[in-house]
């Protein structure tokens, strides 16, 4: 069974402070697999799907 974790976002890694398999996307909402996250904000501690999100997500600022 897959659990969500929790994670703290920094410059050029992440911290795991919950274990778990994924996180979600705060842009698309889908499930993304610790072992293929790539994209993240660490101001807004929010992590991305892909460079697709990444790009709604700022134009919508």
């Amino acid at each position: 069974m897959k659990k969500k974790a929790k994670l703290i976002f920094k410059h050029n890694s992440f911290e795991i402070v919950e274990d778990g398999d994924y996180v979600l996307c705060a842009v698309s909402g889908k499930e993304i697999m610790l072992r293929n996250l790539n994209y993240w904000n660490v101001d807004l501690q929010e992590a991305y799907f892909s460079p697709k999100e990444v790009k709604e997500k700022l134009n919508k600022k």
